[in-house]
This record gives C-alpha cells, structure tokens and sequence, in this order.
C-alpha cells in the first residue's frame, strides 16, 4: 500500500510537470546537481572572500590599514552579490528543467522595463554605490560623514551604507542621497588642539611651554607610532572673550587622531598647573558709577524740586 501511494504522488508530480512517464526521478537528480553545484559555488566565492582578506592582513590586529580596510570592503561585497547572482541563477535553471523558460525571461523583461520606471531610486543607490567602490572613497573601517550621518563604516553593499555612531546607533544611508562624503581616516589624520590662556599669562612664555610639552610627547615611544612628524606649536590663534588662544597641530595615523588630543590636552592642563599658567573661565567685570553733587542734581526728574 505505502508503495502503491509513493508511486500515485511521484505520478502526480510528473504529471503537473508534464514529464514523460519514468523522467521524474532524473530530473530530480538533475535538481539535486543544479543545488549542489550553487551549495559548491557559494562556498568558493566566502573562500575566495577570506582569502582576499588574509592576503591584505597585516598580522597587527591594534590597527587596520588601507589594504586591510579596502580587501574587507571587497570580500563583503562579493559575498552579498555572489550569492544573490548564484541564487538567482540556480533558481533559473531549476525551473528550466521543469518546463521552458523562455517565454518567462521574456515577460520578466518586460517586467522589469516597467518596474524600473518605478524604482529609479533602487537604480540610483546601485550606480551610486558602484562608483563609490570603484573610486575608492572609502571602505569599511573609515570614519566618514555622509548624507548628514556620521560614523563608522561597519558594512558596504551596493544599495547602502551602514554607519555606527559614537552612541552606537546604526545609520543605514543610501548610497544614492550620498551627495558628498566627508573622510576622517584617509592617508592621515590631524589633532587640532587649542588652548586658552589668561590675557594676564605671558604669552610668550606658555607658547615656550606647550613647544617643551610638545616636543615631549612626540618623544614619548608610546605615542610614536601613532603619530607622523613633531607636533607643531603655531602661536596665538585669536583673542577670546575670556582668554588667548594658542593652536597645536598634531598629525596622525588614520584615525588615531582622537585618542592623540585626548591624550594632549591631559598632559597641557597638568603641565600648565606645575607652570602656574592660568586657563581662563567665564567672568564678566561690573563697573557700577554713583552720581553725586552737581550731577545727581542735574540727574533730578523735572518738577522735583531741589
């Protein structure tokens, strides 16, 4: 009886097909075969994808290059596209082996025609990202600003652009309302550090000071590598409402700049605390004047009297 039932439904299924008595069974070898090629496809292209990372790795895991950041970018990509080209393929050719597809890539043609009539945005992010990629205007890693969003570039397809911020929020940007891309972690980066004195400091001497206190840090062997050159002391960059300001410029690797002015500015304000400079705070003088004699008289309201 099972028999007899297994035999009526494979005799079903042949016959929904349109499949000549006996085919069945090869043509569902032949859909097996079709899948485990895709299966064996989607396997090389994630071998391929670590391979391209592992060619560009480094084996120092405290910073990533440029050739780090952009073979990352690369693998992501061909990840998601190869395995939605490898899908979409094996699902043609699956159900080519069932009945003709012709006339349904035709129809899909026109389809298509039609919907991208309608998706024009979709087509937009696409050409956007592809230009982005090709350009190189950045990769996972960077932190950029884009589209009024700023954060690190965690993931890359062709649609969109995924940036977290310093607060953790995802941002899912896409590529087509990119009209300008701002890049904080390209070739180099710059420190801009700013520090204000009292208008009653010598200022000659606080610039000698934070050019010690510069020269200092730049020696330090900790801080190093994170750098690329002396910092350097510019002088008095404007007068504030409260206090002088003196400009230093720090120029970095990738990146490191935040982490370079934090580190700065700590060592400035104890520096600045042993010199005895003062760092100005917020204070406002009150000059109050008292009319007396001949002009508080003069002061008097009409009709007072004296």
């Amino acid at each position: 009886m099972p028999a007899l039932f297994q035999s009526s439904a494979l005799d079903a299924v042949a016959e929904f097909f349109r499949l000549p008595p006996g085919e069945l069974p090869r043509t569902l070898i032949r859909v097996a075969v079709i899948w485990l090629l895709a299966w064996f496809a989607i396997r090389v292209i994630h071998l391929i994808a670590r391979r391209i990372i592992a060619a560009v790795d480094d084996g120092d895991d405290s910073t990533l290059t440029a050739a780090e950041k952009r073979g990352q970018t690369i693998a992501q990509l061909l990840r998601s596209v190869g395995r939605v080209a490898v899908l979409g393929l094996t699902v043609l050719l699956t159900l080519d082996v069932f009945f003709d597809i012709g006339p349904l890539l035709a129809g899909a043609g026109i389809l298509g025609l039609a919907v991208s009539f309608g998706a024009q945005s979709l087509v937009k992010d696409v050409i956007s990202g592809f230009f982005i990629l090709v350009e190189n205007q950045f990769v996972v890693g960077d932190v950029v600003e884009a589209a009024g969003k700023s954060g690190t570039v965690e993931r890359m397809t062709l649609r969109v652009v995924m940036l977290r911020d310093l607060r953790g929020v995802l941002h899912i940007v896409p590529n087509g309302q990119i009209a300008a891309v701002s890049n904080f972690t390209r070739s180099w980066s710059r420190a801009v550090v700013e520090v204000n004195v009292a208008y009653s400091t010598d200022v000659d001497h606080a610039i000698a000071v934070l050019q010690d206190e510069a020269q200092r840090f730049g020696a330090d062997a900790t801080w190093q590598a994170r750098l690329e050159g002396a910092p350097d002391v510019l002088g008095v960059e404007q007068f504030g409402e409260n206090g002088v300001t003196i400009r230093v410029l720090l120029r970095t690797t990738p990146g490191a700049q935040w982490e370079v002015g934090r580190e700065f500015r700590r060592r400035i304000k104890n520096r600045l605390d042993r010199e005895g400079i003062e760092m100005p705070y917020p204070q406002r003088v009150v000059q109050v004047r008292q009319a007396t004699g001949l002009n508080a008289h003069a002061r008097a309201e009409p009709g007072e009297g004296v």
